[in-house]
């Protein structure tokens, strides 16, 4: 797959996600993915995915940067909402909060196999009240 198709695949994948397409995301997901070295499967990826939409209703993907050197994708992902109770340990209870996550994406067969992810938790904080 050459570097466009990717980031057109990727992209296809953060649209399923904001539509919280669940039934389409084995499209995307291998269904033996792992998520920052844990095997999760793509059921388990699933419910990690539906307990964030959960947490925080508003939630929205919004690519800020990507970068596509097949078969790895690398991606500033941009969020502005209000996760309720806590998040990421911090007491957010319902403010609006931005943030990004630094993601990178391994693709095996034209399918996430693997997620290494790290969210600007420093963000959140510098926006919560001391």
């Amino acid at each position: 797959m050459d570097s466009s198709s990717l980031s057109n695949l990727y992209r296809a994948y953060i649209d399923c996600l904001n539509r919280q397409d669940w039934e389409a995301l084995g499209q995307f997901v291998d269904d033996e993915v792992e998520h920052n070295g844990q095997p999760l499967k793509l059921s388990g990826y699933r419910d990690m995915l539906v307990r964030d939409f959960e947490d925080i209703p508003d939630l929205r993907f919004n690519i800020e940067l990507l970068a596509s050197s097949p078969p790895l994708i690398a991606a500033r992902v941009a969020f502005k909402c209000s996760p309720k109770g806590k998040f990421l340990g911090l007491n957010v209870d319902g403010r609006v909060v931005s943030f990004a996550e630094n993601v990178f994406y391994e693709f095996k067969r034209s399918k996430i196999a693997a997620v290494w992810s790290v969210i600007d938790k420093a963000a959140i904080e510098a926006q919560l009240p001391r």
